[in-house]
């Protein structure tokens, strides 16, 4: 299957165009188009282009409301909770976001809560924009039932991203992942482009473990049994237990704080039903915002600088390699495999749009 490098302007405006004659203003196409790229930026390719068809899907589905205004229903001085109304999951999010940031500058501290919303894209997009107003910042998302815990084959919670942001020199540090072992993209991912599965990243209808891409995707879709597997595989000899727990902490964070639907009563792909969580902290709350930044960068760097593994030369920080990949793919171009690219020429005519005035590939 060939691999396509697509110049970033082009399928930024090309993205932003088709979010446009959906129905969503300036603004917002570019807020969502931001998250998405910045998506394939950092390399998360899972969060990306490749899910335009979803999103373009559930538009024309009206599984998202591109009228809606989200309300804020509850607010402290420190906390908020937010009905998204079904309203696109970036645009809420980052709305979401900014009121936590707002309240962290303000008394040092903001948590803000989402119920009945969409898919956001990465949840780190969000944490990074905290990080960009020199505060720690956190993001979560619940999603669909899509993994299964630990001992069992029926999914339960969902692939449930926890990020957190901190302000460091000279890369942020940066933590974003799945509580899952792969999220649901990179299923995806493998079955568009014809590769069997790792052992151990997801499981057939009896709770094993299954390469099956197709097979996985079909179960999720029919609600069935299996689903992916926790952080630490199908054994608690692995760490399966601890990547269970960390999927009940992001519910709790999402789902359950903003009053919203919990993971098993998700429906449509997470669309319309989805909630979130963030938090927003000024670090200035412990001490000189200086000192604690330099203390961080010099643990960040003690760990760079530790002694490498037989046939390693390198150890990153969480946020070091997004931000390398950020910066030769701004060059080099997104990579997307040839079912994507089909994809995008097929949303485009659907909104009477030609792909390639917009797209250019990098040689």
């Amino acid at each position: 299957m060939a691999e396509h490098y697509l110049a970033v302007d082009g399928v930024r405006a090309y993205c932003e165009e088709i979010f446009r004659r959906h129905g969503f203003d300036d603004d917002a196409c570019r807020q969502i188009v931001d998250v998405v790229l910045t998506a394939d930026l950092y390399g998360i390719e899972s969060h990306g282009i490749q899910r335009m068809q979803r999103y373009h899907d559930s538009l024309r589905r009206k599984l998202v409301d591109v009228n809606a205004r989200p309300d804020v229903v509850y607010e402290t001085p420190l906390s908020a909770v937010m009905e998204a109304n079904r309203a696109m999951g970036q645009t809420t999010a980052y709305m979401a976001m900014r009121l936590a940031i707002d309240k962290a500058k303000q008394h040092g501290f903001g948590a803000v809560t989402v119920r009945n919303c969409n898919h956001y894209g990465i949840a780190g997009y969000y944490a990074k924009m905290a990080v960009n107003e020199d505060l720690m910042g956190g993001s979560s998302t619940n999603t669909e039932a899509i993994a299964i815990p630990t001992f069992g084959k029926q999914p339960m919670l969902g692939t449930s991203p926890l990020a957190l942001g901190m302000p460091a020199d000279p890369y942020d540090f940066l933590f974003d992942c799945a509580t899952t072992v792969v999220p649901r993209g990179k299923i995806e991912i493998y079955g568009k482009r014809g590769l069997p599965l790792k052992p151990g990243w997801a499981a057939d209808e009896n709770g094993k473990s299954c390469l099956d891409a197709g097979h996985v995707l079909e179960n999720i879709n029919k609600k069935a049994f299996g689903g992916i597997f926790p952080i630490g595989g199908e054994s608690v000899l692995t760490g399966s237990h601890k990547g269970y727990g960390l999927g009940i902490i992001a519910e709790i964070f999402t789902g359950i704080l903003s009053g919203g639907d919990t993971s098993p009563h998700v429906k449509n792909g997470g669309m319309g039903d989805t909630s979130f969580g963030f938090f927003a902290l000024d670090y200035g709350l412990f001490g000189d915002k200086a000192s604690i930044r330099a203390r961080v960068s010099a643990l960040l760097q003690e760990l760079r600088d530790s002694a490498k593994a037989e046939g390693h030369d390198r150890i990153y920080t969480h946020g070091e390699l997004e931000m390398i990949s950020h910066d030769e793919k701004l060059k080099s171009g997104i990579p997307a495999g040839d079912r994507t690219v089909e994809e995008l020429i097929s949303i485009g005519k659907d909104m009477g749009l030609n792909y390639a005035d917009y797209v250019r590939e990098v040689s």
